[in-house]
């Protein structure tokens, strides 16, 4: 199969960084200077555990990965540091992963087109041992389409939900009682007009483009009561809203089925308040957030604000990657590509943003980002270093401050934290 994914290639394949990163028999980095300990909880019942997933040598088309599979690391809960237990090496890779909310069930989709003759990608579910945090598979089923990039779990605990990025497509896939996945219910393939690379409001400077060639839904999660499911399309700049009926696991389109973003905006990534009724929505080529009023009776969506996610200052080439909002919807977090920085954001009292503060990863292209359960530090998967770095969280104020921990790994790319049963 054929395919041009002009910003995997632009991340990747710009970056032929050495030999590849492995796995350390010791802590990470463990020195720490001049650290607040405001919010630190170093006792507490069960560990903590991360699972790291990322690319491997069999990856997307003209891709090669440094990555083994899905390493494990136990976490200092004073430091941050991250020492390694195990890596499960029989997936492709794992560049998205999700874990159940009972946390015996973790989901890794693999980023590939060549799952079976229809040129899939694919998703594996694994048993978690609830003591230990070790991995074991189940069974894996196609993921509907082509190089998947993003997996959710509904609110119901029924289904997996799949974005598939270079197939055009989002797919349904039913949980078993034992937490195995079903074949797909639903496979809702995408289509629509050529749009452009680079959106009207492009930052100076900035040569990165995002693959607007197609379809290319990179984000599928439901609102959290469950009441409907949203879709990014990076590709047609669409954010698609769909009801599942969850006795056939059919994807029913909303009263208004999709919302045009800016052309060339590239929507990626998308999170929401607690009350589901503000939606924060990252677009990747031109690093803006976009925030709307939703109506979680209805499904709409009302755009109040478009704020950038890049200092005034900066110029030059970036990609914006991550969202994330804090526990208390205080502060909202993304993570930029290229500029290597994560923006802060305040949230004012009408839902709207304030850029706050912005701070360099230490590391080259910060992707995935991912706070630890205990919401003391933020961790970031830096695709291009083959490492993970992470920042010390203040959760009365939402400010950052680096760890100056590393955690090697190759080719990182998404998070998932455990806390064992002790």
């Amino acid at each position: 199969m054929s395919t041009t994914v002009t910003r995997r290639h632009f991340a990747l394949g710009a970056a032929a960084l050495g030999a590849a990163a492995t796995l350390s028999a010791q802590p990470a980095h463990a020195s720490v200077e001049n650290m607040e300990d405001t919010n630190v909880e170093p006792t507490g019942p069960g560990r903590i555990i991360c699972y790291v997933g990322g690319y491997t040598k069999h990856g997307p088309p003209g891709v090669d990965g440094y990555g083994l599979g899905i390493a494990s690391f136990q976490m200092d809960r004073s430091t941050g540091a991250l020492t390694p237990l195990d890596t499960f090496t029989d997936i492709d890779s794992p560049s998205f992963i999700v874990l159940s909310k009972n946390q015996r069930h973790l989901y890794a989709l693999s980023e590939i087109d060549d799952f079976n003759k229809e040129g899939d990608g694919c998703v594996t579910a694994f048993a978690v041992d609830p003591r230990t945090g070790a991995l074991t598979k189940q069974d894996v089923v196609s993921s509907g389409g082509a190089v998947p990039a993003f997996i959710s779990i509904h609110p119901s605990g029924k289904y997996v939900l799949c974005a598939n990025y270079v197939g055009g497509s989002v797919s349904v896939l039913p949980i078993k009682a034992d937490g195995s996945l079903g074949e797909a219910t639903d496979v809702v393939r995408i289509t629509g007009p050529k749009m452009p690379e680079r959106a009207a409001d492009n930052p100076v400077g900035n040569f990165a483009v995002s693959d607007h060639s197609g379809s290319h839904p990179h984000m599928i999660a439901a609102t959290p009561d469950g009441q409907f499911v949203l879709a990014d399309d990076a590709g047609l700049d669409r954010v698609y809203v769909w009801r599942l009926d969850l006795k056939t696991g059919k994807l029913i389109p909303a009263a208004v089925p999709f919302y045009q973003m800016l052309p060339g905006s590239a929507p990626r990534h998308f999170v929401f308040n607690k009350q589901g009724t503000l939606l924060y929505n990252l677009c990747e080529q031109d690093s803006h957030v976009v925030v709307s009023k939703f109506n979680p009776k209805t499904g709409a969506m009302t755009v109040m604000q478009r704020v950038i996610a890049l200092p005034p200052y900066f110029k030059g080439s970036s990609l914006a990657a991550e969202i994330l909002i804090s526990e208390d919807d205080k502060h909202v977090y993304v993570s930029n590509r290229l500029g290597d920085s994560i923006a802060v954001f305040g949230v004012n009292p009408d839902g709207t943003l304030t850029l706050q503060d912005e701070l360099w990863t230490h590391a080259d292209y910060g992707r995935a980002m991912e706070f630890d359960p205990t919401r003391n530090f933020l961790f970031v998967a830096n695709q291009r270093s083959d490492t993970v770095t992470s920042f010390r969280h203040n959760k009365r104020d939402g400010q950052l401050k680096f760890t100056k921990l590393y955690t090697p790994v190759g080719t990182p790319t998404t998070l998932a934290f455990l806390i064992t049963q002790p």
